[in-house]
């Protein structure tokens, strides 16, 4: 454990930081499920309303910087091609 008192503050910064990250990126994985659930169900209606609020969700992490715009890209890119599949 740190004994310099800014580094103490700092590890717990760090930490609420890790978890709020953590609960954001969980967001994002599970809104991608929804839409691969949707899809299954060949519901292309619920497809469509589950990948808005998945695009969302990723552009937020991109902004908030939880995600690597890349990563958003190509998260977008699957759930787009999922709908698109969907009759």
């Amino acid at each position: 454990m740190a004994n310099i008192k800014s580094q103490i503050k700092r590890v717990g910064t760090n930490e609420k930081a890790r978890i709020r990250n953590a609960s954001a990126k969980s967001a994002v994985r599970t809104s991608i499920k929804k839409v691969k659930a949707a899809v299954a169900a060949n519901d292309k209606a619920a497809a469509v309303e589950a990948a808005n609020a998945a695009f969302r969700l990723i552009d937020k992490s991109v902004s908030d910087g939880i995600q690597h715009k890349n990563t958003a890209a190509r998260q977008k890119s699957e759930v787009s091609r999922l709908v698109d599949s969907v009759k």
